[in-house]
């Protein structure tokens, strides 16, 4: 995969922690292809050792790679012009992370407010989950990335990850680029069922890939107030309105806001009009889905060609960082 010139080289990887839901479309799969069609160089993983952090089953961890590798090309990831593939198939990202780690200042991980949210969640503080940060930062620094796409929640991370490098580069000269957020305007935080952020650790989702039947109960379970179907409604202060405008072009947005403001709609048309949208958008996806379950050799041999192409630069990045702080490359 040749880069055109003015291109930018793009990494981003997804936790095989729980299934896809519409946050991870909406919030990064979608922004995933345009990067692709616009001629960027995309690194797309599957952040299985991120994933220990959280997930403590082996065969729900190797169940989840595969389905979501399947869902990133069932979701139209073209693996002829991305990389897509299993940060635990690229070892060096853990050499590299270690070397990080050597310049990376405690205080910096105490202030990161990801570890502060997840220990509040009730997850346990242990090592792993502090010290994320570094794993990120040598995920995105192997690849040589220069553009992370991020939402405005999670600009933090790459700040984080611009301190590391400059600490490295500090130590041992102008080693690594720093990388910029990429932080589209248009992308806006999905809410969950109950209103909270959409999230696998919430259990608020809905499912890209479940069940007919359980995404329709997803969907009508997400919680509404107690306003009759005569009443007035605000859509700025609306789930629903928030999940149904993820579906909808400017004109239907503004229709269905002066619904809700008219009074006379119930929520239940809502919930239904939103399940009806979500399988004429994600049914051929569905499909194609339903069809990579019964290809496993071909989803290997993705994975395989996507690591691939990210040891090309990631395995010389790494002898470099070696030489530059006095380890041999025997």
């Amino acid at each position: 995969m040749k880069k055109p010139p003015g291109k930018k080289t793009i990494v981003s990887g997804i936790q095989p922690s729980g299934n896809l839901h519409l946050g991870n479309y909406f919030g990064a799969v979608q922004q995933y292809k345009q990067f692709i069609a616009e001629g960027h160089e995309c690194y797309y993983f599957l952040a299985n050792y991120h994933a220990l952090t959280s997930l403590r089953d082996r065969d729900r961890m190797l169940q989840l790679t595969r389905s979501t590798a399947a869902d990133f090309v069932a979701l139209g990831l073209d693996p002829e012009r991305c990389s897509i593939y299993l940060q635990s198939d690229l070892p060096e990202v853990c050499e590299l992370q270690w070397l990080l780690t050597t310049v990376t200042p405690m205080g910096l991980l105490e202030r990161c407010h990801a570890y502060k949210d997840k220990v509040l969640q009730g997850i346990s503080a242990d090592h792993g989950l502090f010290a994320y940060p570094v794993l990120q930062a040598a995920d995105i620094l192997i690849v040589r990335a220069n553009s992370v796409p991020v939402g405005q929640d999670q600009k933090q991370h790459i700040e984080v990850t611009r301190d590391i490098a400059e600490y490295f580069n500090n130590s041992y000269g102008d080693f690594f680029t720093l990388p910029e957020p990429y932080i589209p305007e248009s992308v806006a935080t999905v809410p969950g069922r109950d209103g909270r952020k959409m999230s696998k650790s919430y259990n608020n989702a809905i499912e890209m890939f479940a069940p007919e039947k359980e995404v329709r109960q997803q969907i009508f379970s997400i919680v509404t107030d107690s306003a009759a179907v005569e009443d007035p409604k605000d859509p700025e202060n609306s789930i629903l309105y928030s999940i149904l405008k993820l579906f909808c072009d400017p004109d239907a947005q503004a229709e269905w806001e002066d619904r809700f403001r008219g009074g006379g709609l119930g929520y239940g048309e809502v919930k239904k009009e939103i399940f009806s949208l979500f399988m004429d958008k994600f049914g051929p996806a569905r499909r194609h889905r339903q069809k990579l379950e019964k290809e496993p050799e071909y989803l290997d041999e993705i994975l395989r060609n996507g690591v691939d192409q990210a040891r090309k630069i990631a395995l010389p990045l790494v002898k470099e960082a070696r030489a530059a702080v006095g380890i041999p490359n025997h």
